[in-house]
């Protein structure tokens, strides 16, 4: 088990993260959420007036930030930022962060590590194609956007955000947009992935569905 990777791939709103949780529990294994650190960084680096934008003050601030999971909280610097990671706010910035070189290059190592001390379940846009190229198993999850819209829109709800159905499609819309047509790392599916759309399932389904690939793909014993 300690070498088994399972690398989910998608666009926003597509439930990544809430599926992978619960099946890395299911297969045993951690669970890498890429989505909440490039968040937590993207939050922190706008928070501190720093601009999307290549600098040469850029490398030295990144160098001084640490980002660390632990118990389902994400932190920078020691500070919980899980509270604030998840807003309209860091969902209309985080991709413009994201995709500068300089922040792709800080994060691939963080990431890359955590395969080291054991199997784990990662999700995020380019899992299978850059950080875990010779993943145990690739998955690209996605479903249409209005479905995506739809649940994103839910979860900010129930977390007393106030905003409109139509912004959120509209956010989920331009965020595909810029991350497919990013130059680094681009969102797209591995060519070895299956493609898994979710748009008529129910999240216990999908998890499920995904438990059964993993078991099926890999010759590691799955208790």
């Amino acid at each position: 088990m300690k070498n088994l990777v399972v690398a989910i791939d998608g666009p926003a709103g597509a439930g990544k993260s809430s599926v992978a949780k619960k099946v890395a529990e299911l297969l045993g294994l951690d669970y890498l959420d890429t989505g909440a650190i490039y968040r937590a960084l993207a939050f922190y680096l706008n928070a501190m007036g720093f601009e999307p934008v290549e600098s040469p003050y850029l490398t030295e601030i990144l160098s001084k930030i640490k980002v660390s999971l632990s118990d389902g909280c994400v932190y920078i610097n020691g500070a919980d930022v899980t509270e604030h990671i998840r807003s309209p706010r860091v969902d209309s910035i985080v991709s413009s962060y994201a995709a500068l070189p300089t922040v792709r290059r800080c994060l691939l190592s963080i990431q890359r590590e955590q395969a080291e001390e054991g199997g784990l379940v990662a999700d995020g846009r380019d899992m299978g194609t850059v950080v875990f190229p010779d993943a145990t198993i690739k998955i690209y999850l996605t479903a249409s956007d209005s479905v995506r819209a739809k649940r994103r829109h839910l979860q900010l709800l129930e977390r007393g955000e106030k905003v409109s159905f139509d912004e959120v499609l509209r956010q989920i819309q331009n965020r595909d947009q810029f991350d497919s047509n990013r130059e680094i790392a681009p969102l797209c599916q591995a060519s070895d992935a299956i493609f898994v759309d979710t748009s008529s399932m129910t999240e216990d389904e999908v998890v499920d569905y995904l438990v059964r690939l993993v078991k099926e793909n890999s010759n590691q014993v799955v208790l």
